[in-house]
């Protein structure tokens, strides 16, 4: 065992600037006999190449699998190394430094649990082998987040073993430290200066008076497997007396005293990490209802009751700094949110470490996490429920698609800043009309949500329209300063016009909601519908093009002649059928000659719960007052709930993406079935639908008998039928049927 002198030696020296870090998403969850592997939901267990991604990126190190559950279930002597062999040889190429990760909120193979001895003995088994095949390696984290696996697992059961108890939450988290401790004796036998990088999430408790004891006991709990694992438990610590009441004795927990510590904390932390307790549950939803055996309360995200916001990452590294001396690390960074709240919550990470650093305080590194989006966690893992958040890539194409918090981790790990016009303004947790979904607790903190700098806008054109006044609605909600711009204020066919607004404004983007919609009138006012679809975007990138401003137009399934009968993709012919279809056809080149780099964005079939005007509120508006609705059977489309396009389309926008995609809700259904679907799920009955032929229905223009939209990009948009299920809910919320 290595004496304090040599525990010391190994972090004596302070990294010369704040590196950075990053972490793939590797959760191994055992629920029931279940296992929820991330590896293998991401698709990284399957690819190589994405290394030489994470390769450039810049990076320092990475938080990286090697997973007892996936290597060894049966033991080393079984184990396959073929996969790791591979990684970790690639790796040492690529000059990246591996923080091995050995078990990250699992419980182990099937034949142990976090209530048995043998995983400790099993994984240290498992650390010795991996030390031996892999001696160069000098960062381990055998264990991740112990104590939210401890409580996830044995405290509210949501993994296995699925116990509601304080004796077995105790159990499971002294099993995973002791673990901890006994895996590093054993590498540090074949490595003898291997480091132990001990991650844990960080979140602080806070309460109403009524229940200061119960906050002041959580807030106690957080830190446990730190002060085990640093040597912190004796006798006089607050919660010893606790701990053997619920079953631990003296002597495993003296046993930590003799460990060496860990040798960088690192610090996960989350928008949802900060709680807040409060007894008037009347106040909350039932599923926030809880209580302590004596005493009822709700527990909610802090962020959204608190009045003074989160703690956040300075004070929390400053917390950790003054109590434990030890070198730190932001080990985790992720934000399930908007693009621009993503590169806000990074941004504020890194500036945070960067403020510690200045202050005196050892912080290493700041963890872009995850690298690859993670699934389901918005449901704790517990269930396949299809929820993809995306990360530092996007996976919604088949392959890594880098988003704009590529090239922010990029430059922040070069050179240590990054630029983008959506940074001088506050993410969500940091303004009140955004982030309080109750009646607010506490005092309030003085300074939060303000603006660093003014922040440059986005236009959008159309105000009168159902797509421009979409796009307004998400920028308010989302913190992005726009301006909704109506013919008078910019022609987008009038160059001087257009001219004057990018230069009374400063953009960084344009988004064109403006354009002629109506299909079967362009048949007979050509000229009018070039005007607004041809010449208007086409005007519109040449201006974007001189003062370098981020353009977003769109387009139409009616570019197609719907001869195929498979979804079209990006890269499909064009062959529009009338002239409505042959204006956004001619657009896209036009457009795309002037400004390469423009976003294109085809979408199809409009329906939305704020306009009166689209094919779904003619149909309510038709089956309220008693009548039918006719819907033509022979036409297949692929219809798209505007609040999904507007969300995916900005951050498309914000990424920096370019060229043709198309975006729409996955699908391929008549406008008849369609109909009926929607009229069932707004309370109709869906035989009040009269499906006809379109020839029945007499329109001026032709339609393509099939556009449905297909991606070779990406599908960003969810099932159509999980967005239909929204548009009801919402419309119901407003008017019953």
């Amino acid at each position: 065992m290595l004496g304090p002198a040599t525990a010391n030696r190994r972090h004596s020296l302070v990294a010369p600037s704040l590196e950075m870090w990053g972490g793939v998403e590797c959760t191994v969850n055992r629920v029931g006999d279940d296992y929820f592997d991330q590896l293998e939901r991401n698709g990284h267990c399957g690819r190589l190449d994405d290394l030489d991604l994470f390769a450039s990126l810049g990076i320092q190190a990475l938080r990286y699998p090697l997973l007892w559950e996936r290597i060894a279930p049966r033991g080393p002597a079984h184990a396959d190394w073929s996969w790791a062999d591979q990684r970790m040889e690639r790796l040492r190429e690529l000059g990246i430094r591996p923080i091995v990760g050995l078990v990250h909120h699992g419980s182990g193979p099937s034949h142990t649990s976090l209530l048995d001895d043998s995983f400790v003995t099993g994984l240290a088994e498992f650390a010795g082998a991996v030390a031996r095949r892999y001696p160069w390696v000098q960062d381990y984290t055998p264990v991740n987040e112990p104590l939210t696996t401890a409580r996830f697992s044995a405290l509210y059961g949501f993994w296995y073993p699925h116990r509601r108890d304080l004796r077995s939450f105790v159990r499971a988290l002294l099993v995973q430290c002791r673990a901890i401790g006994e895996a590093m004796r054993v590498v540090r036998e074949t490595s003898p200066t291997a480091r132990l990088v001990l991650t844990e999430d960080f979140g602080r408790t806070y309460s109403t008076r009524a229940l200061r004891g119960q906050a002041r006991y959580e807030n106690q709990r957080r830190l446990l497997s730190l002060d085990l694992l640093c040597g912190r438990m004796g006798r006089r610590h607050a919660l010893w007396s606790h701990l053997l009441d619920a079953g631990a004795t003296a002597a495993e927990l003296s046993w930590f005293g003799s460990q060496p510590p860990p040798d960088v904390i690192g610090v996960n932390y989350y928008l949802t990490s900060d709680r807040l307790l409060d007894e008037r549950t009347h106040r909350y939803p039932a599923a926030t209802h809880g209580g302590n055996g004596r005493r009822g309360y709700a527990d909610v995200e802090a962020v959204r009751a608190w009045r003074a916001g989160i703690l956040g990452h300075r004070a929390i590294l400053r917390q950790l700094h003054r109590r434990y001396g030890r070198p730190l690390a932001i080990t985790e960074v992720q934000a399930g949110a908007t693009r621009e709240d993503q590169l806000r919550w990074l941004q504020e990470a890194w500036d945070a470490a960067a403020a510690a650093r200045e202050e005196g305080i050892d912080v290493r590194a700041v963890t872009a996490w995850s690298l690859l989006g993670s699934w389901d966690w918005n449901v704790q893992v517990t269930r396949r429920a299809g929820h993809y958040e995306p990360g530092v890539f996007d996976l919604r194409g088949g392959r890594p698609r880098p988003t704009a918090l590529a090239r922010m981790v990029r430059d922040l790990a070069s050179r240590g800043a990054h630029a983008h016009p959506l940074l001088t303004s506050p993410g969500w947790w940091r303004r009140d009309d955004a982030r309080l979904l109750y009646p607010p607790v506490g005092a309030r903190a003085a300074g939060t949500g303000r603006l660093d700098a003014p922040a440059r806008p986005v236009l959008i054109t159309g105000a009168g329209g159902t797509l421009a006044r979409a796009f307004a609605r998400a920028c308010a909600a989302r913190g992005i300063a726009h301006h909704l711009l109506g013919r008078s204020e910019l022609d987008v066919a009038d160059a001087a016009s257009v001219t004057a607004a990018i230069a009374r404004y400063d953009p960084w983007a344009l988004v064109n909601g403006a354009g002629y919609v109506r299909v079967d009138e362009a048949e007979t006012d050509p000229q009018r519908c070039y005007r607004e679809n041809l010449v208007g975007p086409a005007v519109l990138a040449s201006a974007c093009r001189e003062r370098g401003v981020r353009l977003l137009t769109f387009s139409s399934d009616l570019v197609f002649d719907g001869e195929r009968r498979r979804p079209y993709t990006e890269s499909a012919q064009v062959g529009p059928l009338g002239v409505y279809g042959a204006s956004k056809a001619r657009a896209e080149t036009a457009v795309t000659a002037r400004l390469p780099s423009a976003l294109i964005v085809r979408t199809s079939a409009f329906f939305g719960p704020a306009d009166e005007h689209n094919f779904l509120s003619l149909m309510v508006r038709a089956l309220r007052r008693g009548a039918r609705f006719k819907a033509a059977s022979d036409l297949i489309v692929s219809p798209t709930y505007v609040p999904d396009l507007v969300e995916a389309s900005l951050d498309l926008l914000v990424d920096g993406e370019e060229g043709l995609w198309h975006l729409a809700n996955p699908s391929a259904v008549s406008w008849a079935d369609f109909a009926r679907d929607a009229a069932a799920l707004a309370g109709f009955d869906p035989d009040r639908v009269h499906a006809c032929t379109t020839a029945e229905l007499r329109l001026a223009a032709r339609r393509p008998p099939y556009s449905a939209l297909g991606s070779e990009r990406g599908r960003l948009l969810p099932p159509l039928d999980a967005s239909l299920q929204r548009w009801a809910h919402e419309r119901l919320a407003t008017s019953p049927p």
